[in-house]
């Protein structure tokens, strides 16, 4: 067989291979998600081509690429092995003159009048005015109670913004992006999530590999057949975590190290990761269900901005820096982006989560709350700082969205005058954390269309 002949052959292969790798990737990547009235062509177009541009020019502004975090938790549940050694998984926080001077004064304000005194000697002086002769005592145990209000609506845990160890990150010059960090601690973070904080019955056999499918089941059937027997609730919250872990696996395929020498590093989209994560002979056909996910997650998180527009028209709230003029362009911009999320035409519609028995319903939000409590809580024993960065913002964003769907009615009555405590509340962290990691998601959305290219090109 003389050469030429060779070449066609191996071509032909090729060829055959890659046209099929494209299409065991997204062949089922389409159509309409299960529990919603949507569909993933409809979520495509209105993503990439209308919302996309508008999200990350907002991102970009100063007021949501600052993050106040706290890095040096401990990790509540088990002793660390230790901490990414890696370069890539380093972040570098801000100095203090890189921090627009409106957010230096208070971190969790939002407004120009919220800057000039903290929520508890505002509340101390409302209490002070009504009542002079209330003890020490019992004016603190009535900010505590203040406290654990807005504690109690909450989906996850979030840092103390009192304590030494919070600073400022620049999200822009820390992306979210393939650090190397794998491996058994890594597997322990997704496996303490999936195994003990996503319902799953106890008469499941462990263990439940979200990464390695079971049983040499090629149809993906043994991993998923347990969320068949669960209420719309538990498979949703499933359904969540699943979304969010497939958005992180997207970025990491999107922004991999393809190259490393003396002279440059180039960052780039590796396709044979991204097939690794999400082909379905690859996953034993759990690859689409993942993406599938990721789209359910989608529609969750748009679903909390369309909600949450009120809140933001009031003109009293300000996305603050100090700087006025530019202060006054990100709010057009954000309630252009808001209006836009609220044109979506199919919504996902959450009246149908916790709508049964009234004591049943609470119970199970409880549960739900508590559980996705712990989620954030476990974002503290990532090793890699870079990837805990990017993981208590995201957790963060997704927990501030379930907070506003299960808020409709405290949303519809706030007040327009921001001298009256509302029953609503975000601080500027939930903000920040809420839109940015919409973000991540609307990327990863946008990141796919490209795999979809990049995939079906290679036979060309």
């Amino acid at each position: 067989m003389n050469s030429f002949v060779l070449l066609l052959l191996f071509t032909f292969v090729r060829g055959s291979f890659t046209s099929s790798a494209a299409h065991r990737c997204f062949c089922k990547v389409t159509g309409s998600l299960d529990d919603c009235a949507c569909d993933v062509e409809t979520i495509d177009s209105f993503n990439n081509w209308k919302l996309f541009p508008q999200l990350q020019k907002l991102l970009s502004s100063d007021y949501f690429r600052f993050y106040k975090v706290n890095l040096n938790n401990p990790c509540p549940f088990w002793t660390e092995s230790g901490q990414c050694g890696l370069r890539d998984c380093a972040v570098k926080p801000c100095t203090p003159n890189e921090i627009p001077d409106g957010l230096k004064s208070s971190s969790h304000k939002y407004s120009e009048e919220g800057n000039t005194h903290t929520e508890d000697c505002e509340m101390v002086e409302k209490l002070g005015a009504v009542n002079s002769s209330l003890s020490e005592e019992t004016r603190q145990a009535l900010l505590d109670w203040n406290r654990y209000d807005d504690e109690a609506d909450r989906f996850c845990t979030h840092d103390d913004e009192d304590s030494p160890d919070m600073q400022y990150v620049d999200l822009l010059l820390n992306p979210e992006r393939y650090t190397g960090y794998k491996g058994p601690e890594a597997w322990q973070i997704w496996n303490s999530i999936y195994e003990e904080n996503c319902f799953k019955p106890y008469t499941v056999k462990r263990p439940l590999d979200p990464l390695v499918s079971n049983s040499g089941d090629s149809e993906g059937r043994g991993f998923y057949r347990w969320l068949e027997g669960l209420c719309v609730e538990k498979r949703a919250f499933f359904r969540l975590v699943s979304g969010l872990h497939a958005s992180i696996n997207v970025h990491l395929s999107a922004r991999y190290l393809l190259d490393d020498n003396w002279f440059e590093r180039r960052w780039g989209p590796n396709i044979t990761e991204f097939q690794l994560r999400f082909d379905e002979e690859l996953t034993k056909g759990e690859g689409h269900k993942r993406l599938r996910n990721l789209y359910f997650l989608y529609l969750i998180e748009l679903r909390a901005l369309a909600k949450v527009l009120p809140f933001f028209e009031r003109p009293s709230l300000q996305l603050y820096t100090g700087q006025p003029q530019k202060d006054k362009e990100n709010k057009d911009v954000l309630l252009e982006l808001l209006h836009m999320a609220k044109s979506f035409p199919l919504h996902f519609d959450e009246t149908t989560l916790f709508a049964g028995d009234k004591k049943e319903a609470e119970k199970l939000k409880n549960d739900f709350k508590l559980t996705f409590k712990n989620i954030s809580k476990i974002m503290d024993c990532v090793g890699c700082f870079k990837c805990r960065l990017w993981g208590k913002l995201q957790t963060q964003g997704l927990g501030t969205a379930l907070k506003i769907l299960f808020s409709e009615k405290q949303i519809e009555t706030l007040p327009e005058s921001s001298r009256t405590k509302p029953s609503f509340q975000l601080s500027r962290q939930e903000i920040v954390a809420l839109f940015n990691a919409f973000g991540r998601i609307s990327t990863s959305i946008r990141e796919l269309e490209n795999f979809r290219q990049l995939l079906s090109e290679l036979n060309q």
